[in-house]
């Protein structure tokens, strides 16, 4: 490492002008030392959790290896703040984004079954073949018309969101669509004959 003349006095600005001089790793340690303490009330004042604020203290300094040599930094505390704020804000944006998911799916779950039960209201032992039959049905359909009435059915998706994903003009994807719901009809009511 540099010579240790008294490093540790150095104050913040020194310390960082010294790491893009030098490149060594050692010198972000005197400011982590520094600031460990800053830097996890700040991570906790945001995630209001211990284990996930020493996470993203952590992942910071990592980060300071390569942001310190990029930036022109002046006031290293409060630019710390406004990274671990930065990075918190972004923790809690990608934590409420995947809750957003997962209440979408167990929605879309729940509204299947619902959909399901209301397809099939003399609900019987026969039930579940209804539905492993309703499975296979979609499997007959043409390619087109499964992604389709999956995407609008199943997943709750729009008829321009479906065109979207798909690639699918509006009015092909509402044929797919009608044509898709139409043959499951066709085929579900002559298997519900044939048994």
């Amino acid at each position: 490492m540099t010579q240790r003349n008294n490093i540790d006095d150095f104050d913040d600005n020194k310390l960082i002008l010294l790491y893009k001089e030098k490149g060594e790793k050692q010198i972000i340690g005197l400011l982590y030392k520094r600031y460990t303490r800053f830097a996890f009330s700040i991570c906790m004042k945001y995630l209001k959790d211990e284990e996930h604020s020493k996470d993203a203290v952590m992942q910071v300094f990592e980060k300071l290896f390569d942001d310190l040599k990029r930036h022109q930094v002046t006031n290293f505390k409060s630019w710390l703040h406004s990274v671990l704020k930065n990075h918190c804000l972004h923790i809690i944006r990608d934590n409420a984004y995947k809750l957003t998911k997962e209440k979408k799916a167990i929605i879309s779950y729940d509204s299947l079954v619902e959909n399901q039960l209301y397809l099939y209201q003399d609900i019987d032992n026969g039930f579940e073949e209804r539905i492993n039959n309703l499975e296979m049905e979609l499997c007959n359909l043409s390619h087109e018309q499964r992604i389709c009435v999956e995407l609008f059915y199943l997943k709750e998706k729009c008829y321009q969101e479906v065109a979207e994903i798909t690639g699918y003009t509006l009015n092909q994807v509402k044929s797919h669509i009608q044509n898709g719901k139409r043959n499951l009809k066709i085929s579900m009511q002559k298997n519900e004959t044939e048994q």
